[in-house]
């Protein structure tokens, strides 16, 4: 992608808004808006469309998570949701993640951390260390008696795709997946792709979502 990357800020505490600007600028990062509560953020989003927002959860009037759900579902296909979040708010994260978000961030994450998440969700890719998928999974996923039908879509992958799916939920990255398949990176990538767009999916954290979410994958198969 070319020219500068465009972030719209949602926190409701000035000092970290303005921390977070400081950071980004020095890096070449644009700041087009700030916003103070969830319902400035999807204003903003509207009206500057962003490459991504850095999105808080607790904020006053409308939160983090409800905005999220208005930025993907209104049509800025084009904008990425980074949410800003502490370990004990992972069950915010969760449903942030089902909501449509491109991963998260600590608070107290480092300048360089800030800016290559932004530069990375940018580029369409997303944020969700293996671990933390895990984790994540293993605490909130549905249990057996609570999973949906199996996607409709699923039947149009390929054995392949299937099976790149299945690995890609367990949070390896596309070089762990071309080593674990033998297959280039190229190639790995062109699968990625492709499931993506036959599932309708955004970016890879919502196919990991998803294959949770309909049993593909279970909790302990991630381990």
């Amino acid at each position: 992608m070319s020219g500068p990357v465009r972030v719209v800020i949602a926190d409701d505490q000035a000092l970290v808004r303005t921390g977070f600007r400081m950071i980004l600028a020095a890096d070449g990062i644009e700041v087009v808006a700030e916003a103070a509560d969830g319902e400035e953020a999807v204003a903003a989003v509207r009206r500057a469309r962003p490459d991504v927002v850095l999105m808080d959860i607790r904020m006053p009037r409308t939160d983090g998570l409800e905005a999220t759900r208005q930025i993907v579902s209104g049509g800025a296909e084009e904008t990425r949701v980074l949410i800003l979040t502490t370990y004990d708010l992972d069950h915010y994260v969760y449903a942030a993640l089902t909501a449509g978000a491109s991963g998260f961030l600590l608070k107290d994450v480092t300048p360089e951390h800030l800016v290559a998440a932004v530069r990375l969700v940018r580029s369409g890719d997303a944020l969700l260390a293996p671990t933390i998928t895990r984790r994540l999974i293993e605490r909130f996923a549905p249990r057996e008696e609570e999973k949906s039908a199996p996607h409709r879509d699923l039947a149009e992958l390929t054995p392949r795709e299937l099976e790149v799916l299945s690995l890609l939920a367990t949070g390896l990255s596309n070089g762990e997946l071309a080593d674990r398949l033998t297959l280039s990176p190229t190639t790995v990538k062109t699968h990625v792709a492709r499931i993506l767009s036959k599932l309708g999916l955004r970016d890879r954290v919502q196919a990991v979502v998803l294959a949770y979410e309909t049993g593909l994958v279970s909790p302990r198969g991630a381990r």
